[in-house]
């Protein structure tokens, strides 16, 4: 019962933002999607990201080990969705990205906070950054044959976990004004993309509801599969084997909406994707944390 209710404290609080964001839109208020998410990708993010890696009492080589583990699980997930969309003879271009990457800013960095307190989100936003800057490469490359690497380098979230490496490596730390002005601006991110989560949600309409259902129960299933392994092979520690498990196995991220609509893949779909994996997250994300936790 006491590991019932760890559980719900953990989950609560982000669903529960989510779900703000969603009655926001149903009750006609305005909400400007694109404003917020820019704000929260070239700003408040990447604050949180240099925070959490300047602030982290994380050895460097531990990061280092959570990285590898974090690229070879990402490898084997990219493997094992290739082979669902094959066998399910489903558009590369439109369900590949979707499938291989999960809402690790939206959902994964506060459930990791929540979860595993400070530490936790070290960890996660080393795997956030991974997950971005492949998904900023190899990610839009599949969606539009147009990733280049001068889009990585201009993304800001790039720059600040770069930068954060070398503050936590070289254990340097910004003076205190700039530390709190930095670690204000970063406490948004998170309420907000929860909330953005939930207004995104609410305005999709989702179609091809049935395949969406399958290939997300099959996403989590690759995921875990996929960071367990990763987790085992590399011995990773029992907080970081935790927060790679939750990272990769989240439901898939709203921006493969976004990303859809701007390369004129099959949105919709997407959509349902997005849609469907989310609400089935409610469930097989609390199950996956009450063992993890």
């Amino acid at each position: 019962m006491n590991l019932i209710f760890t559980v719900l404290e953990i989950v609560a609080p982000v669903f529960i933002l989510a779900a703000i964001g969603f009655t926001w839109v149903k009750l006609g208020f305005d909400y400007r999607i694109e404003f917020v998410t820019r704000l929260a990708m070239t700003l408040s993010v990447p604050c949180l990201i240099f925070s959490a890696l300047m602030r982290t009492e994380i050895a460097p080589d531990a990061l280092t080990t959570v990285s590898l583990a974090a690229a070879a699980a990402y490898g084997l997930v990219t493997v094992g969705c290739f082979l669902l969309v094959k066998l399910g003879h489903m558009d590369v271009r439109t369900y590949l990205a979707p499938l291989i990457f999960g809402n690790t800013g939206n959902l994964g960095l506060p459930l990791a906070l929540f979860a595993f307190g400070d530490e936790g989100l070290g960890y996660a936003v080393v795997i956030f950054a991974i997950m971005a800057i492949y998904s900023f490469t190899f990610g839009v490359w599949l969606v539009s044959g147009g990733g280049s690497i001068t889009k990585v380098i201009k993304e800001p979230l790039v720059g600040a976990t770069l930068l954060g490496a070398v503050f936590l490596v070289m254990d340097w730390e910004t003076p205190r004004f700039l530390t709190n002005s930095i670690d204000l601006i970063g406490q948004m991110a998170i309420p907000m993309m929860l909330i953005t989560l939930g207004v995104a949600v609410a305005r999709l309409k989702p179609r091809g509801v049935t395949k969406a259902v399958t290939a997300s129960i099959l996403k989590a299933c690759i995921c875990i599969a996929a960071a367990t392994a990763a987790g085992l092979w590399f011995e990773l520690p029992q907080i970081p084997f935790a927060v790679l498990i939750l990272q990769v196995s989240t439901p898939v991220a709203v921006t493969s909406y976004l990303l859809s609509v701007k390369y004129e893949a099959d949105s919709d779909a997407v959509a349902g994707l997005v849609v469907v994996s989310t609400l089935l997250s409610v469930i097989y994300i609390p199950l996956t944390l009450a063992f993890l936790v």
